[in-house]
């Protein structure tokens, strides 16, 4: 670790294979809890380079507990994290929205680091208990048309940087790679990422998988379609920039999407929302990443899948997916 260190301080880059070797090695422990915080640290003053990111992404796939949810024809809705932001769990909303309108949901998500509340947070708060046996996911993709997995079960090889992450308690790249191991390598994906940086790198990645995908970027710095202006939105075939107004919809101020300051906040939200008590603006950017996902899944327009997803919040469909995931989750536990 020293040798590498050295390196990357002197502004080196790893090739992806000796990226990937180290998070082996991580894993493995053989590497006090210094030495990796170090190695997160140097990764904050300095960019990531393609071939670091790729050999980071392809260690954690390697090394995850996969799951098999092929029958499913799932989509996975999921942010970096780490654009300082502090909005309401609007992907995880987004996808109880996208399973209450007929899409297959594979959440991935994890608990907060960088901000108040992650999606675990709030999930676990509103009852929702996590599971890596592969008979209570599928059931639960089959009664509630969604299904979570929680990280920490299905990543124990990274049980040694948890608590150095949660120490430090700013964005490390491991918030860069949380949307790409999803451990039921799901084949339709939406992924919104923290920078314009984020989204080429991520670009130039998912060009060389067989998925299904839109990467996301709001260019005032979100990690998701916030409406508070401009998105770039890249796909399989296209790049684009969305509008509030493509929607038909009216650009909202920051503070609309704001999501408190603790977990009860978080949880006090997205209880509003789903049940069909949130604001315009917050149910517009529900709708609005719930849309897309739709969109991707289906290979709809986006104004088509924005309209599907405002039914299933509206209807109740959404709030139906949420009962009925925690009903069949807690059923085992």
């Amino acid at each position: 670790m020293k040798q590498l260190l050295s390196r990357l301080i002197n502004n080196e880059n790893l090739t992806s294979n000796e990226a990937k070797q180290v998070l082996v090695n991580i894993s493995k422990g053989d590497y006090n809890h210094n030495q990796i915080a170090s190695f997160l640290t140097v990764y904050m003053m300095r960019s990531i380079t393609l071939d670091e990111l790729k050999g980071f992404r392809d260690a954690l796939l390697d090394l995850c507990i996969p799951i098999d949810l092929s029958d499913f024809n799932t989509i996975d809705l999921c942010g970096t994290g780490g654009d300082g932001k502090d909005t309401f769990n609007i992907s995880t909303l987004s996808s109880f929205v996208t399973a209450g309108a007929g899409v297959h949901v594979a959440k991935h998500g994890n608990y907060g680091v960088s901000s108040a509340c992650g999606s675990s947070n709030v999930m676990e708060h509103l009852g929702i208990k996590f599971s890596n046996h592969p008979d209570v996911l599928q059931r639960c993709i089959e009664k509630a048309g969604i299904c979570v997995l929680h990280a920490p079960l299905f990543h124990p090889a990274m049980k040694n940087v948890a608590p150095i992450r949660k120490s430090l308690g700013v964005k490390t790249f491991f918030n860069m790679l949380g949307p790409m191991v999803n451990p039921s390598f799901p084949k339709n994906q939406m992924v919104g990422v923290f920078n314009l940086e984020l989204l080429r790198l991520y670009g130039y990645l998912y060009q060389n998988t067989d998925k299904n995908y839109t990467i996301i970027h709001a260019l005032d710095g979100y990690d998701e379609i916030s409406l508070t202006g401009p998105t770039k939105i890249i796909t399989n075939t296209s790049e684009h920039i969305l509008n509030p107004a493509n929607l038909n919809v009216n650009t909202v101020n920051a503070n609309e999407i704001f999501g408190g300051n603790t977990v009860k906040d978080a949880a006090n939200i997205f209880t509003s929302v789903i049940t069909g008590n949130g604001t315009q603006a917050q149910n517009n950017v529900v709708c609005a990443n719930a849309g897309l996902a739709i969109a991707t899944s289906k290979k709809i327009s986006h104004q088509e899948g924005f309209a599907l997803a405002e039914q299933s919040l509206l209807s109740g469909k959404a709030k139906q997916s949420l009962e009925l995931l925690i009903k069949e989750s807690q059923r085992n536990s």
